[in-house]
């Protein structure tokens, strides 16, 4: 019998290897979920998977989870918009060639659709993406909970209107690009008090319409039994805000049908 003949009979005799019942590191970070891309790779190199076919799979599931969290971002917005969020015009001129004219400032507009956005997941956010000596860019980021998230950008030169520093001229177009942007990417528009002579619309009492938007959350059946649940006049006071109830109990149905 040869050298090495008996060399692979004694490797073949030895006792085998006590292996881990899984990964060190799935051991020590504890268990890894199943979709994981850790999770996958690791399932398939048990299978006998190439890393080239590895990496087609990840890239497959990478494509996956944006077109899930795209429809996620789509349904939330949709949700958003059926709130028919109103901005005021809360700050007249008072002097100068705009003098009686009115305007939002930045926090009436933050104020008016941070609860909207927040309802559904979704929350603005800015930044200064270009800061040269006579040029501002300000963008703008929606980005919902799911990952996906869309960009607004507007640009222009200091304000130095005013008698303004030069410091101050910055900052005023800084406001004003934030302010723009944000109802950009938000599709909002500022509204006021003035109907033209026309009566104002009826308002809903806060405390009735916030709990009428909770239950359209949970879809149609859930905001036809919490109406159903109200007393004729409280349904009567609830009538002015049906259309946008209506379509945010829609939008979260579809919404639920999507996932």
């Amino acid at each position: 019998m040869s050298e090495t003949t008996i060399e692979e009979r004694e490797v073949m005799e030895l006792d085998p290897v006590a292996r881990p019942a899984q990964p060190l590191a799935v051991q020590q970070t504890g268990a890894l979920a199943a979709n994981s891309p850790a999770a996958m790779m690791m399932a398939a190199m048990a299978q006998g998977a190439s890393l080239e076919q590895i990496e087609k799979m990840m890239d497959l599931q990478e494509r996956f989870e944006r077109r899930e969290s795209e429809k996620a971002y789509n349904a939330a917005f949709a949700a958003f918009k059926s709130e028919a969020v109103r901005i005021f015009k809360a700050r007249t001129v008072t002097d100068g060639p705009l003098k009686g004219k009115s305007y939002a400032e930045l926090h009436n507009v933050v104020d008016a659709v941070t609860p909207a956005l927040s309802r559904h997941g979704l929350s603005a956010s800015w930044k200064l993406s270009r800061d040269e000596k006579d040029w501002l860019e300000v963008t703008c980021t929606l980005k919902h909970t799911s990952g996906h998230s869309e960009t607004v950008s507007m640009g222009g030169p200091p304000d130095a209107g005013g008698a303004k520093n030069a410091l101050q001229a910055r900052a005023s177009t800084k406001s004003y690009l934030e302010r723009y942007t944000l109802k950009a990417i938000c599709g909002v528009a500022e509204g006021g008090d003035d109907t033209d002579g026309n009566p104002p619309p009826a308002t809903v009492p806060l405390g009735l319409l916030a709990a009428a938007r909770d239950a359209a959350m949970g879809g149609w059946g859930a905001l036809s039994k919490h109406i159903k649940e109200l007393t004729p006049a409280d349904r009567t006071l609830l009538e002015p805000a049906s259309h946008e109830l209506k379509k945010a109990a829609k939008a979260a149905d579809a919404q639920k049908d999507a996932q």
